[in-house]
């Protein structure tokens, strides 16, 4: 038993680790899936750009999307703004939430990088983009001491259909690949470096020491799997009550429920100061001097536009 929860605390403990680690298989995954069985060049220049191009950052892209979807900072803080702008800079600090959208930002992009890096390792679709580019730079690139058929022929060269030479094609095959390689391994390794360096800005500027910033992920972590776990079961209980008042057409029980203010409250960025002995919007609210404590249940009445009575 005690074997079991040493290994089900080492996944606890590194589950960022393994869940980028599957992000990278999958990535690999589908970027063979699209290469093998839907990408097909058009091997002409008034397609062969557009196409390659498409493929090259289209999934970049939707995961980019996906990734600001799913994302639980992002709607905390966007929630609301709208009616209340100044929920993006609570108590006057623009600087958190710019903080705060960089990290939404940074965490959305690791998937769309992961998918680029392996694209252009593999070469495939940055081939065929490439070579339908009728730019004189890139031509004389390809072409330069080649005849004229060089140029004529380069769009052709990704689907192995030019009429070039055989060492030809297969030498202008190898610099697109490499030149595709290359900006790959240029992308992995500037990605590393911004990471290592907004790691190193992020912890140097932190306001409290590594092992009690270590202490605030871990409660953060369970007080978030701690929420939803009391939510799901405060909501059943709810409906369950509910419920029972509807078919049984009884008066519904008292039940208390946080008001709207506490809510908001809650839902707050959090600002860390040394002041404050506090590691979440929550344990602040519950800890404040002078809450109140009144179970209160409001119902919601939705305001219907009546309908105006004929003369």
């Amino acid at each position: 038993m005690e074997n079991v929860q040493t290994i089900l605390r080492f996944f606890t403990n590194q589950k960022n680790t393994i869940g980028y680690s599957l992000m990278a298989l999958l990535t690999v995954g589908g970027e063979r899936i699209f290469s093998m069985f839907s990408f097909q060049c058009p091997c002409n220049y008034e397609q062969n750009f557009a196409y390659g191009l498409l493929f090259l950052l289209g999934p970049g892209l939707v995961l980019l999307v996906l990734g600001l979807l799913f994302s639980t900072k992002l709607w905390r803080l966007y929630t609301g703004c709208c009616l209340n702008p100044r929920k993006l800079c609570p108590r006057g600090n623009c600087f958190n939430c710019l903080r705060v959208l960089s990290s939404i930002f940074s965490g959305a992009c690791v998937a769309p990088i992961m998918w680029l890096c392996v694209a252009l390792l593999n070469g495939t679709f940055y081939e065929c983009a490439v070579s339908g580019l009728e730019d004189t730079f890139v031509v004389d690139m390809f072409c330069k001491n080649k005849t004229l058929k060089c140029t004529e022929e380069l769009a052709r060269v990704p689907c192995g259909k030019s009429n070039l030479p055989g060492d030809d094609s297969q030498e202008l095959l190898l610099m697109l690949r490499s030149q595709s390689q290359m900006l790959g391994w240029c992308i992995i390794i500037i990605s590393a470096l911004i990471g290592l360096f907004g790691t190193c800005y992020t912890n140097c500027r932190s306001q409290v020491s590594y092992m009690q910033l270590t202490f605030w992920k871990r409660y953060i972590e369970k007080e978030n799997e701690q929420f939803d776990t009391y939510v799901l079961d405060y909501a059943s209980r709810l409906a369950e009550r509910n419920l029972k008042s509807f078919f049984e057409n009884c008066k519904p029980e008292k039940f208390p429920f946080p008001n709207h203010r506490a809510w908001e409250e809650i839902s707050e960025l959090y600002t860390f100061t040394n002041s404050e002995q506090y590691y979440s919007t929550l344990q602040r609210y519950v800890e404040r001097d002078g809450r109140d404590y009144s179970p209160e249940e409001k119902l919601v009445v939705m305001d219907v536009e009546q309908p105006q009575t004929r003369a």
